[in-house]
């Protein structure tokens, strides 16, 4: 992911907001109208809290009555906020470590926008380099080298991958017949 990048330059800017005596009934109605997979739990003009389609299913699974239950009673809390102008990657960690799918962007006390794990992920798309299909190796000794790799600690690890048909480790493997294949196995 390009260092340079803030949430502000992929954030989704427009959200839907409810209020927490709304009934969830009626919470998922708008959701559905408004063709939104959440909405943010708002008291006054401050985010307390995010309504999920995860948080409706809990409604059903619990066998709950929807329309008797308020928004603030199945919410997920607290929000978690974030400035526009942070780094991407650094909300990209935040989310991975709180375990979270959204935060909310707030600046001067306000929301300015909602990011969502889709933003992050069609922002990282985006600045993926293809792979240049004409780069090899020429000797056994550069091939094992390329095989290896090291982690963020140091670590080593391989970026061989198993075929799918044989089960082998392969530096490359190509999709044939829906399946992920060696060229050993191609060939066949």
């Amino acid at each position: 992911m390009e260092s340079d990048v803030t949430i502000r330059d992929v954030m989704t800017r427009e959200y839907v907001g409810v209020s927490e005596s709304d009934t969830v009934l009626d919470v998922v109605e708008l959701m559905r109208e408004e063709e939104t997979g959440f909405v943010v739990v708002l008291r006054g003009s401050d985010p307390v809290g995010i309504l999920t389609e995860w948080d409706v299913l809990g409604v059903v699974a619990d066998e709950a009555t929807p329309g008797e239950l308020t928004v603030a009673s199945v919410m997920s809390e607290p929000v978690l906020t974030v400035s526009p102008n942070q780094a991407l990657r650094t909300a990209a960690g935040k989310m991975s470590r709180e375990n979270v799918r959204r935060l909310v962007a707030t600046e001067n006390g306000e929301i300015v926008g909602v990011l969502s794990e889709r933003d992050v992920i069609a922002a990282a798309a985006s600045f993926r380099r293809p792979e240049d299909p004409t780069r090899a190796t020429s000797s056994a000794e550069n091939q094992h080298d390329s095989r290896i790799a090291a982690g963020s600690n140091g670590e080593e690890y391989s970026d061989q991958s198993v075929c799918e048909t044989c089960g082998a480790l392969a530096d490359t493997l190509r999709e044939y017949n829906g399946q992920l294949v060696c060229t050993e196995c191609r060939e066949v």
